[in-house]
């Protein structure tokens, strides 16, 4: 099968790895791959030395008329049977750039909202007529996808992101770094704070915590409008923001557990998807994707969206026991593998693409 991606590799390794490495099994496959991105990327060597062909040309803008002839002189140069697309900019040059042609356009979709039939700009990129199939990276996306768009609802699909623990697998820091010793049953919460992520929401949880050896780890940036509702709180001298790091999975894997308090718009957050790979349960909200990572009591807890009481009730829970917490994070370490491995969003891949060229 020969396909053809448009996508930016610029971001964090541990952000463009699941993709990146996809295609690079689907040529150890036998598949034929061709990525449209920038020339200078840090991935763009390993492509080119697994065999993978790299095109230098990345839209500056959503309408690039250079980008578009670039994409329609690689789609004349062989016949793709699938070109696939992954952002806002190379959707909509991939979509005309596909007008005229055989090859099926497919497009990726990553968060909840933001997709309206009202809005104009949604017909340039997974509305545009010439959008075939649309992969989703939850369950949750794709039943927001399926509402919007006019194509087939069977061709919109969940394929989790593959991942290898091996990719995300750290040393753990120590806790002394925070003032911290391993008798303190300690939670990381990370994120760039914007009102989705439920800061305030977390912070009001923290008036039900009872166990006066919980630490709450802050880290991130953004957290400044909430520096005093934190001091408000009666475990205020245990909460502490530690603003940006740079070595977030190191601090997680020293964590006894992660929350997650989104109020909305998540796809499939990366943070616990990491904090899976080093053996760390999660507190998460049933917004977006996350519910489908974990399983309840098992490899952590999932808590209505905006429910302060019960978050906290939770948080207690986990608190009780750095040994239950153990158990769930070695549980968890075990499902990313199961059920979220590279092979397996591979294989998932190939069959959707052949279903939509009928090969």
């Amino acid at each position: 099968m020969k396909i053809l991606v448009a996508s930016s590799y610029y971001h964090a390794q541990n952000s463009v790895r699941p993709e990146a490495e996809m295609f690079i099994e689907m040529v150890k496959q036998g598949h034929e791959v061709t990525v449209i991105t920038q020339g200078d990327a840090e991935y763009t060597e390993r492509f080119r030395a697994c065999g993978v062909k790299v095109v230098d040309a990345y839209p500056t803008k959503k309408i690039c008329l250079s980008t578009i002839k670039a994409y329609r002189a690689e789609l004349n140069s062989k016949a793709y049977d699938i070109f696939y697309a992954f952002n806002s900019k190379t959707i909509p040059n991939a979509a005309f750039a596909c007008i005229g042609k055989k090859t099926k356009l497919i497009t990726y979709r990553g968060t909840t909202g933001g997709l309206y039939r009202h809005d104009p700009s949604a017909y340039l990129t997974h509305l545009h007529p010439k959008v075939s199939g649309v992969v989703c990276v939850s369950k949750a996306v794709a039943n927001d996808v399926k509402k919007r768009v006019w194509c087939s609802k069977d061709n919109v699909v969940t394929i989790y992101k593959g991942h290898e623990l091996d990719w995300y697998t750290v040393q753990a820091n120590k806790p002394e770094e925070f003032g911290l010793d391993s008798n303190n049953v300690i939670a990381v919460c990370a994120a760039h704070v914007r009102p989705s992520k439920g800061i305030d929401v977390l912070i009001k949880a923290t008036h039900f915590v009872d166990n006066p050896n919980f630490h709450l780890l802050l880290i991130g940036s953004g957290y400044e409008p909430y520096f005093d509702m934190a001091k408000d709180s009666p475990m205020s001298e245990r909460i502490h923001f530690i603003g940006h790091r740079k070595d977030v999975p190191s601090i997680m894997a020293m964590a006894d557990f992660q929350i997650q308090p989104s109020i909305s718009g998540e796809g499939l957050p990366r943070t616990i998807i990491e904090a899976m790979a080093n053996g760390t349960p999660s507190i998460v909200t049933t917004t977006g994707g996350s519910p489908e990572l974990i399983e309840e009591n098992k490899t952590g807890h999932i808590v209505p969206v905006k429910n302060a009481q019960l978050l906290g009730e939770s948080i207690n829970n986990m608190a009780k026991s750095k040994e239950r917490c153990s158990e769930m994070g070695h549980k968890a370490k075990i499902r990313l593998q199961r059920y979220f491995s590279s092979s397996e969003t591979v294989k998932q891949h190939i069959r959707f693409f052949e279903k939509l060229t009928n090969k």
